[in-house]
């Protein structure tokens, strides 16, 4: 079930936004007059389709992309027999250069568009629940990665590369962890020290299944939700019940009692738990995996902030516009040799495991959202059949006056054809050795 939950957002998302793709390409084929033969969500073998008008719609078996077909143009169908004629006055080659281009870049804006409109209406209708970091009291619990970054048990962070920390999320961002020179500022024993992010910093994440959490609030909490038949519920513990030892080891913070209930995993162990100011002692049967079965209830207070709509729109499209600029460090840091391609690259495999194995609306949109985004990026590179191929010849038309020959396109589309499929293979095969390994 898992897997399919996984496997179901991923293809949803993608249907979603290879479909509004194409429909940039299509539209505005359509609004300058071409013919537009086919508009596919999906490649081959077809499990639906339709010919509405001059147009056949279908729907692929394989979604992992999708396809328009217009008329006297030079695609991955490498379809060339029509282009031995002289043109018709509805092909695409016989539309003049500017309408060409907004064509090739019709899908691009489309994804722009709709990366644009999800992260203002995550910020309209959701808000932003954030912890300020004057609420992390009492520091923060480094892992084994945080402890190699220089992080120690209680350290406050203060500041990110010099400027004042407000929101505590704002450790994990990008501009931090793709930065150049980027560095923490804690307070520790009264002193400020700094920690610098090394430039590998990205590769040792991808390494770790930890990932994001080298450093986490230390929260002190009591008992959540008890999962009913658990070994927490069978055990008696009761949701605000405060869990003050773990077989003779404090507790008090949350990242402390995960660390002490792991070392009794699959044995018996005694509970120290303070419930309506009354000591009790509980025996628990830790599960194999290390954990009890209750959700924490944080003793932190978060924040949240509403947004208008005159509000939401600037904090949206720079949230959206904030996705390609990343892509642009981190494609950085590979050219410059800070980051390995093969642990910063991620096919379908990778992005299904990104949106999880549980359904959450917000995550949900909030990764097509990013997805959006990284699908404009990619088409816009400069790679033949990509849309950013075809704007490079374009724009060379356009400036010279000169239309590369037909020949020239239909090889250029060869070798782009065969540097995408040698990037998906890589891609998918990453993957699943990240997965084994």
């Amino acid at each position: 079930m898992d897997i399919l939950i996984m496997v179901g957002q991923l293809l949803l998302g993608l249907t979603l936004l290879v479909g509004l793709h194409e429909l940039g390409h299509m539209l505005t084929a359509k609004w300058f007059g071409m013919r537009v033969e086919k508009y596919a969500i999906g490649f081959p073998p077809k499990i639906f389709s339709k010919k509405v008008g001059e147009t056949e719609y279908i729907l692929g078996a394989i979604p992992l992309g999708g396809f328009v077909k217009i008329t006297g143009m030079v695609d991955e169908s490498l379809d060339t027999e029509a282009l031995k004629k002289d043109p018709e006055p509805y092909e695409f080659r016989a539309k003049p250069a500017w309408q060409r281009l907004i064509v090739m870049m019709g899908g691009i804006i489309v994804n722009v568009i709709t990366g644009i409109v999800i992260f203002i209406g995550l910020n309209y209708y959701y808000g932003e629940s954030y912890l300020p970091a004057s609420e992390v009291k009492y520091g923060v619990q480094p892992n084994e990665m945080g402890q190699e970054l220089g992080f120690k048990p209680g350290d406050q962070i203060v500041a990110l590369n010099g400027k004042p920390l407000e929101k505590f999320e704002d450790v994990y961002s990008m501009d931090m962890l793709l930065g150049s020179n980027s560095y923490y500022t804690v307070e520790r024993n009264g002193e400020q020290v700094k920690i610098p992010i090394p430039v590998d910093f990205m590769d040792r994440m991808a390494d770790n299944k930890d990932r994001m959490l080298f450093v986490q609030p230390r929260v002190p909490f009591v008992v959540g939700e008890v999962v009913p038949s658990s070994a927490a519920s069978k055990a008696g513990l009761q949701t605000g019940d405060y869990i003050m030892t773990v077989g003779g080891e404090p507790t008090q913070f949350f990242s402390e009692f995960q660390e002490v209930i792991k070392k009794h995993a699959g044995k018996s162990v005694a509970l120290e738990v303070e419930r309506n100011n009354e000591v009790l002692t509980l025996n628990a049967e830790v599960n194999e995996d290390g954990t009890l079965g209750f959700y924490q209830k944080p003793l932190l207070s978060y924040a949240t902030r509403d947004y208008s709509i005159g509000e939401a729109v600037p904090l949206g499209t720079s949230q959206a516009f904030a996705v390609i600029t990343n892509n642009i460090k981190g494609f950085g840091k590979i050219f410059r040799g800070e980051a390995s391609a093969s642990k910063s690259l991620s096919g379908p495999i990778g992005i299904a495991q990104i949106f999880g194995d549980t359904f959450n609306w917000y995550k949900f949109w909030s990764i097509t959202g990013m997805l959006s985004m990284v699908l404009a990026f990619m088409n816009f590179l400069p790679i033949p059949a990509l849309d950013g191929g075809h704007v490079v010849f374009l724009t060379y038309e356009m400036i010279s006056g000169r239309k590369p020959s037909d020949n020239f396109l239909e090889n250029a589309q060869k070798v782009g054809m065969v540097l995408l499929l040698g990037l998906m293979a890589f891609a998918i095969f990453n993957d699943v050795f990240k997965i084994i390994f």
